[in-house]
């Protein structure tokens, strides 16, 4: 029952708007707090810095083409994998630096609330995803290209003084891609079957 309840919201109209001003307040938020790193990075980079506003940029698209009824697969493989990879990613950073730093500070609650909401959104949005193969492969390529910037070029983004950790944080962001991948696979596989 709630399950159902929680389907009929994700298609209603007013709710999905109200997701939708929040989701792009919290985009130019999020793009703003990278102003910094993006000041010191090579335009060409541009793209695979800022991961959590980009994830919710294409959850942005997606409730935009929900709402003109229209449908393309790429966007829902992105925002799916994205929203949960930078979602999750940035829980685990920011409790790491709670602990690295000895004290939590409110800003990184706000933080992991937030980006927890980016994961739990990803879920919510599941019924509508419908992808094809070639989606999928291209949202592979995307995330895993996006793993390579960052930790081969190390542009991954910058968050306390978390730094001397880069080997495994980048670790940990190859298996997030992983997860999130089989995640994709199963559930919106069995969900267009």
């Amino acid at each position: 029952m709630m399950i159902y309840n929680l389907y009929k919201l994700m298609f209603n109209r007013i709710f999905l708007v109200f997701l939708l001003v929040c989701n792009i307040g919290g985009t130019i938020y999020g793009y703003i707090w990278y102003g910094g790193q993006l000041s010191i990075t090579p335009w060409y980079f541009y793209p695979f810095v800022p991961d959590s506003p980009t994830a919710t940029l294409f959850l942005c698209i997606l409730i935009l083409l929900i709402l003109f009824n229209k449908k393309f697969g790429l966007i829902d493989a992105l925002a799916f994998t994205t929203l949960i990879k930078y979602g999750v990613w940035a829980v685990i950073m920011n409790i790491w630096n709670f602990i690295d730093m000895g004290f939590v500070s409110w800003i990184g609650l706000m933080l992991i609330a937030s980006h927890a909401a980016m994961a739990l959104m990803a879920f919510m949005f599941l019924p509508y995803i419908e992808i094809k193969p070639w989606h999928f492969y291209v949202t592979a390529i995307w995330l895993f290209h996006n793993d390579f910037i960052d930790y081969v070029y190390m542009q991954y983004p910058k968050y306390g003084n978390l730094h001397p950790h880069a080997a495994e944080i980048g670790y940990l962001a190859f298996w997030l891609t992983v997860i999130v991948l089989v995640l994709l696979y199963k559930l919106a596989g069995r969900h267009n079957n």
